[in-house]
């Protein structure tokens, strides 16, 4: 009852049933969005046969998402996991229904790929951080790893159903079916969201200014709660660096299988791949995650680091597929981990702003890497090393021989500077000792009420020892 006298209206439904409705919803419009984006970039290529246009299209996925963060993250925090989680898929809806308007009137032009792929990047850069705050709102601190084991097994079907399925589709219903497909993805994401009651997020009392200025500003305080908080602070860094070297392994395992293999070697190398980051999120949702998740944090991607420098060394394609099966499959524990710790550690009210500063700074060395790897194996390693064989018998004994290797030697010196960041991550004791020295944000109740009475001026200051 209300202090009225009237029936209060129904609580917001928490727990892990609700988390798994919203799951579902939102894993079927990611699978939808990467068969299309898939479909999309192979369907440009034939119109256009330009590999720089596919770059475009490839960089406009990743960039508008990075340079839009900082609002998106202080519109999350603000409006709440549920609003933004609407916006970004309605959004993404209406730019997929023009699409499929522009397709179907035959008034489609290879220059609106561009606008499509640059919008529906920003629309993640929404949902990103709003599933991620979400979470821990709805699901018990003990059940974080399975969740986040679930979401990463969306991701990976995601990633190992696109190409299997996208080239079957392309043939059987064109690429105006498979726009339509990626259109009721969105319907039922949203029919989703309409049917979950989730909890709000608490906000500050205060009327917030609505500017651009007031959100970058707001955007400040997520990064001043890590700078604050050096464990986190120095966890960021780490992935930044080892982000850096997987953008070139990301770029690089196709030209490096292509260079000794047929295109369906490489389609059996990244399956195998997808396969094994969807084994590892089953056995994260149901085992939970590493009990102390820093050190299976570093664990893991040393072996990344091993797997990258084991799959290089020889023109193989059953051992770069293996080395590809242990790299995903440990990174899908990486990421589940990782997630672990933000939930846990930074107060929900913040969790979209940090999310933002997390995706922002994590992904910035991706580009980077993108931006110079092909140069650096086009104009320093392939030289180096040779273009159809290595020269020196030496290097071969390490790399292998014949083409390609010049990639090889690139790859395994990125697997070892993986390495060389988890040992000096290790070193660090703020990081090492991260998961007592900074306080749980979260308690392991679903009723998180402890965190709304502090006020946010005083979460961006420095953590308690």
């Amino acid at each position: 009852m209300t202090a009225a006298g009237g029936t209060s209206a129904p609580a917001p439904t928490t727990g892990f049933g609700t988390f798994v409705v919203v799951w579902i919803g939102q894993s079927v419009s990611l699978i939808g969005s990467t068969l299309s984006g898939f479909a999309l970039g192979i369907y440009v290529y034939r119109l256009t046969g330009s590999a720089t246009t596919l770059g475009l299209v490839f960089a406009l996925a990743l960039l508008p998402a990075i340079l839009a963060s900082p609002i998106a993250g202080a519109l999350v925090d603000r409006w709440g996991s549920r609003r933004a989680l609407l916006v970004s898929n309605a959004g993404s809806m209406i730019v997929t229904s023009l699409l499929a308007l522009l397709l179907f009137t035959d008034n489609f032009a290879v220059w609106q790929v561009y606008v499509v792929v640059a919008v529906m990047s920003v629309m993640a850069s929404l949902e990103v951080p709003a599933f991620a705050a979400l979470v821990p709102r709805l699901v018990p601190r003990r059940h974080l790893g399975r969740a986040n084991g679930m979401r990463m097994f969306g991701l990976a079907a995601s990633e190992v159903l696109a190409p299997v399925a996208g080239g079957f589709l392309l043939l059987a219903v064109d690429i105006h079916g498979i726009v339509l497909i990626d259109l009721s993805s969105f319907a039922l994401a949203l029919i989703t969201l309409l049917a979950a009651r989730l909890p709000r997020i608490p906000r500050d009392t205060a009327t917030r200014p609505g500017g651009v200025g007031a959100l970058l500003a707001e955007f400040r305080v997520g990064w001043q709660y890590i700078v604050a908080r050096r464990g986190l602070l120095a966890l960021v860094l780490f992935f930044c660096a080892v982000n850096f070297s997987a953008g070139f392994i990301d770029l690089l395992i196709s030209p490096l299988v292509l260079s000794f293999a047929p295109p369906d070697t490489l389609g059996m190398v990244l399956s195998f791949g997808g396969v094994g980051m969807i084994i590892s999120s089953v056995v994260v949702s149901v085992w939970g995650g590493p009990k102390h998740r820093v050190r299976g944090i570093l664990g893991f991607s040393l072996v990344l680091g091993v797997a990258v420098v084991i799959g290089a060394s020889r023109p193989d394609a059953v051992l770069v597929a293996v080395a590809a099966f242990a790299f995903m499959g440990s990174l899908g524990v990486v990421i589940t981990t990782s997630q672990g710790i933000w939930q846990t550690k930074v107060d929900p009210r913040l969790l979209g702003r940090v999310s933002a500063v997390l995706n922002m700074v994590a992904s910035a060395p991706q580009v980077v890497a993108y931006a110079v790897a092909g140069l650096a194996v086009d104009r320093v390693f392939e030289p180096l090393v040779g273009h159809d064989e290595v020269r020196s018998p030496a290097l071969a004994a390490v790399i292998g021989d014949g083409p390609g290797r010049g990639i090889a030697l690139l790859m395994m010196i990125m697997g070892g500077l993986i390495a060389v960041s988890v040992v000096v991550a290790a070193t660090n004791p703020r990081l090492r000792r991260l998961e007592t020295e900074i306080p749980d944000a979260v308690s392991d109740s679903e009723d998180d009420r402890g965190s709304e009475t502090t006020p946010l001026s005083a979460l961006a200051g420095p953590e308690k020892t």
